[in-house]
């Protein structure tokens, strides 16, 4: 792998056994299980991907709804693994898919912050260190010691936002997080990807936002049913998609 080269994918399918028929519980399903009873069909999510992210490149990753971007995203990130290829990683990624996924929504923001760091990989003290940071750049001051099963969604996410971009890393891997929250916070999410860019970092960033794109991104790559139809500047693949 070329030392320029922050992120390679190669030849990357991924298929998902998608059951064609409804159970209605969790007995049904074990028994249909053990009678050999359960039929699925076969989901190609994505099929033979490749491309390469250069370092402190910004690329878009494009496409309708189920084109493949977030399965791609999570594939990235080592959230799934592949059915068939691999991927390469040049740097430390930090994944902006499913802000908060990981939280326990009978603990308080505070807990939850020193509980998600540590899914991070964060230590206990370099969380008590960043803990303030944290909470100022999320804005949620008075619901800190509140159960997270009080939060609307969009505080959640603006505190898996603010845990997720503590620390800056080499590689950002973006899922619509800028769609995170009120106007104002968009804007501060927004502002930190920025700096972030502007210190280096690789980002692969999807969206539907053309707007977004357009001000963060120096390359696109459009994908329709799980394929790779271009990857070029912003503008020609921005062209191509609204022709979809």
């Amino acid at each position: 792998m070329d030392s320029d080269i922050a992120i390679e994918v190669c030849n990357v399918s991924m298929t998902f056994n998608l059951s064609k028929e409804r159970v209605d519980s969790l007995k049904e399903y074990v028994l249909k299980m053990i009678k050999g009873e359960l039929l699925y069909q076969e989901f190609t999510a994505l099929s033979n991907v490749s491309f390469q992210v250069r370092k402190k490149e910004v690329l878009a990753l494009v496409g309708l709804n189920g084109a493949g971007k977030s399965t791609l995203l999570k594939i990235i990130a080592g959230v799934l693994k592949p059915t068939k290829g691999h991927v390469k990683i040049n740097g430390t990624v930090a994944p902006l898919i499913e802000l908060g996924a990981g939280f326990n929504p009978n603990l308080t923001g505070r807990e939850n912050i020193f509980l998600n760091g540590a899914v991070l990989g964060y230590s206990n003290q370099f969380m008590k260190e960043k803990f303030e940071e944290i909470v100022d750049f999320s804005g949620l001051h008075e619901f800190i010691d509140v159960p997270l099963k009080n939060y609307s969604s969009g505080m959640l996410a603006r505190l898996g936002f603010s845990i997720a971009t503590v620390v800056e890393p080499e590689i950002l891997l973006v899922d619509e997080a800028l769609s995170v929250g009120d106007y104002r916070f968009m804007q501060k999410c927004e502002a930190r990807i920025q700096s972030m860019i502007k210190n280096g970092a690789t980002v692969l960033f999807v969206s539907h936002s053309t707007s977004d794109i357009r001000k963060i991104c120096n390359r696109a790559l459009l994908l329709e049913r799980g394929k790779v139809v271009m990857i070029d500047d912003v503008e020609t693949v921005l062209k191509e998609y609204q022709k979809r």
